[in-house]
Order: structure tokens, then sequence, then C-alpha cells
């Protein structure tokens, strides 16, 4: 049965990631107007990183495709590790209101990785 929902959970999670790396490439899903002005200055900074924002999204982009396949998904979740904990300290930082949805994603991921642990023990060996 747990098999079963970490399965829909990580689909559901793969296009979540899948999407948001595919906006920055494609900026589709317009920001909300009234940005505090922290996180434009942290925006406008990150833009001036020009590979940044690209490698991110690729990062999410091959992320999430992989933690979509059950075979791959250890290497899609170790891969998105590093975002999520980025998203979780973006939002702890400056944008405590999505803070919520930060977390979820923070512990499907941990959830795929403590499920795929056996995979890891040979790396660390």
């Amino acid at each position: 049965m747990s098999r079963k929902i970490l399965n829909v959970v990580a689909i559901i999670f793969s296009l979540l990631m899948v999407n948001a790396g595919l906006n920055k490439f494609f900026n589709y899903m317009p920001m909300p107007e009234n940005l505090p002005k922290e996180i434009l200055q942290v925006m406008e900074a990150f833009l001036q990183i020009a590979w940044l924002f690209p490698l991110i999204a690729i990062g999410e982009i091959l992320g999430g495709v992989f933690f979509a396949i059950p075979k791959y998904r250890a290497l899609g979740a170790i891969m998105l590790f590093p975002i999520i904990v980025g998203i979780n300290l973006h939002h702890a930082f400056y944008a405590p209101e999505g803070m919520l949805i930060a977390l979820i994603v923070l512990a499907i991921d941990l959830w795929a990785i403590a499920e795929n642990w056996h995979k890891y023990i040979p790396m660390i060996r």
C-alpha cells in the first residue's frame, strides 16, 4: 500500500518539479504583482547570474523526470534535494507564507530518499 501511495505522490511531485523547471525557461506562470521589495531584489540578483536559473531549471526538470520513474526515483530524489533545501531556505527568510508547501515538498523528497536508502549505501561505504 505504501508503495502505491508513494507512486501517486511521486507523479504529482514530478509534475510540480518539471513545471517549475519549464517555467524558468518559458515564463508562462505570471509573477504576483505585489511582491515585497526584498523578494524582487533576490530575484534580480539571481537573474544577474546568467547561468543560475538555467542550471536550477535543468536540475528540476531532470530530477522531476527521474523521480517519476520508480527505477530512477532515488537519483531524482537526491538530485532535487539541494534545490528543495534552497526553496525551503528562501521561504524561511523571504516568503514565510509559502513555508507549508515548501515543507510538504521537502517531506515528499525525504520520504523518497528514505524509501530508497539502500541504493545510497554503496556510495557511502
